[in-house]
């Protein structure tokens, strides 16, 4: 690909070695959750939210379990202004939930920032500039220390205001930019901040690291963050927070690699929406968690409802296939990957085992709010025999004989390669009853009597074939042995039974029976499916069925 010469590396590694975080395996508890839908998923629409809308969706936030929300950048519109004035006047913060407001490191700005969070109870006010090469070189065209000086004047404005008005507001510092940041650089301004807020146990500073654009790899970011962690001053008193973006597709690998680099806390959005290509996704993450046992304190059970909610509020979709949250992420189409998930959850429910571990499904899609017939095994031209059967057991308590659910499948397939859709569970109902079930032929059985003789079973069956009745007898070893060789002589046809198998129906009533016969006839095999209330009529029904399919040469359920 041309042009590549012209781009390099636009990241800092630490000036020492910041490598303990990857001897850690995985995230082992939740961070403290900050949505920032309503600042950075809120700029980054076409058409920003209504009042009206963002209060709505500041209520889905607090239902979830956000307890710290960034509201917006109140100095930088009137309806971010609006919004967060009804939020107050209104009564709508919960008292268990902190607001944080956005202000860059200018003096009007931030106090219009603190009139717009007069009045309310929980307050974070968020402070920024930025620190990195490329900003200060070609967009402010300042010092090291004249970007420090910024951060800091920053830094003793909102000190002094809270002091003024009398306000516990928490303060929040970010080195915009701080990937491109050199490291040693970024402590530096940071512990200056720091200097000047001097935070206590009872009310900690917010230090948040964003990497306002991903420009490395995650392990880069874990790097940087470790080193922070290391020597920021106030430690014990400073919330390390991290608000990674996702211009390389690494966001959700570089917040958990910053997580165990020691961060406490994730700014971040719903499905990931924000600048460019987007923030960090919270649900990816915290469902991340909850796969590996960890409560993550954000409730997904609902995600159908969230992301329908999310769709209308921001206009935007949630993708099929994302993660956790997408209509198909959990629905297998391949017939391998349906047997398996049908033999595993047969399993799980036979063992009795509490641990979720069925094969190509991560997490249970009821833990979220899906359904296995309609959100799991689904149904088209690529399903096997395995997605098909589980689908008709689970809905309908059709559990056929595995060689006839080979031929079940290969109908099933049939239809839906030839129609070009995917089959819903009642469809594929009705495939297995015409192909099954049915009287294709003309031929019937209309009544049956037995009596025993000499160790036997005499069946003498009323037979129909092609609107003539005729009665026909024979002796067998059992009933449906007798009744077969009653209509085999009837037919002049040859053929084996070779399958019979039953069971009650308990998906639709415990009181009917649902039975399947196979024959065998040149060496093709053909199926048959029978319900009634007695065992020995549904078999019967069966095996017309399967005759019928045999007199009709079809072909389909070899």
């Amino acid at each position: 690909m041309k042009n590549f010469e012209k781009y390099r590396k636009q990241y800092f590694l630490p000036p020492e070695r910041c490598m303990d975080w990857a001897e850690k395996d995985a995230v082992d508890r939740a961070p403290i959750w900050c949505s920032v839908d309503l600042r950075d998923g809120n700029q980054s629409l076409i058409e920003p939210m209504s009042l009206e809308t963002k209060l709505e969706f500041f209520k889905l936030l607090t239902e979830t379990g956000f307890k710290e929300i960034e509201v917006g950048f109140p100095a930088a519109s009137d309806t971010e202004y609006d919004f967060l004035r009804a939020l107050i006047e209104g009564g709508l913060i919960p008292d268990d939930v902190t607001i944080q407001v956005l202000t860059q490191a200018r003096e009007h700005i931030i106090r219009k920032t603190f009139d717009a969070v007069r009045g309310a109870k929980n307050v974070i006010v968020h402070v920024y500039n930025s620190t990195s090469v490329a900003q200060r070189e070609q967009v402010f065209r300042k010092s090291r220390e004249e970007i420090k000086k910024i951060a800091v004047d920053g830094a003793c404005l909102l000190k002094e205001l809270a002091e003024r008005d009398g306000a516990g507001y928490r303060f929040e510092y970010s080195p915009e930019s701080f990937t491109g940041t050199e490291p040693e650089y970024a402590l530096e301004v940071v512990n200056a901040v720091l200097d000047v807020w001097r935070p206590v146990a009872e009310r900690k500073a917010v230090i948040n690291l964003p990497a306002t654009v991903e420009n490395a790899m995650p392990h880069v970011y874990a790097q940087q963050v470790e080193y922070i962690d290391r020597h920021m001053k106030y430690r014990e008193n400073v919330v390390l927070s991290l608000h990674p973006h996702n211009d390389r597709g690494c966001g959700v690998a570089a917040a958990e690699a910053g997580l165990l680099a020691g961060a406490d806390r994730i700014e971040g959005t719903l499905f990931g929406n924000g600048e460019r290509t987007g923030n960090v996704d919270v649900v990816t993450l915290a469902m991340n968690m909850f796969s590996q046992g960890v409560d993550p304190c954000l409730n997904f059970e609902n995600m159908p409802g969230i992301c329908s909610l999310y769709n209308r509020f921001t206009g935007m979709s949630v993708d099929p296939r994302q993660p956790y949250a997408g209509e198909l992420v959990f629905a297998a189409f391949s017939g391998s990957h349906q047997d398996a998930i049908a033999k595993g959850m047969e399993w799980r429910e036979k063992s009795g085992s509490r641990i979720w571990d069925v094969p190509y499904l991560p997490i249970d899609p009821q833990d979220v709010g899906r359904r296995y017939d309609a959100d799991v095994i689904r149904i088209n031209s690529q399903s096997g025999k395995g997605g098909i059967g589980y689908i008709l057991q689970k809905n309908y308590g059709i559990n056929m004989p595995a060689k006839m659910k080979e031929a079940m499948g290969y109908a099933a397939k049939g239809v839906s390669d030839r129609l070009h859709k995917e089959l819903r569970a009642d469809e594929v109902y009705d495939i297995f009853c015409n192909c099954f079930m049915g009287r294709g032929s003309g031929f019937d059985i209309e009544e049956c009597s037995y009596r025993r003789e000499d160790g036997g079973i005499v069946a003498t069956v009323a037979v129909v074939k092609d609107g003539k009745r005729a009665v026909a007898s024979a002796e067998g070893n059992g009933r449906l042995n007798a009744v077969s060789n009653a209509v085999k002589a009837f037919l002049g046809v040859s053929y084996t039974l070779t399958d019979y198998e039953e069971h009650s129906l308990t998906k639709r009533s415990s009181s009917k029976a649902v039975s399947y016969v196979g024959i065998e006839s040149g060496g093709r095999q053909f199926w048959g499916a029978g319900i009634d209330e007695d065992i020995v009529t549904s078999s019967v029904k069966a095996l017309v069925a399967a005759l019928n399919n045999l007199l009709g040469g079809d072909r389909r359920h070899d």
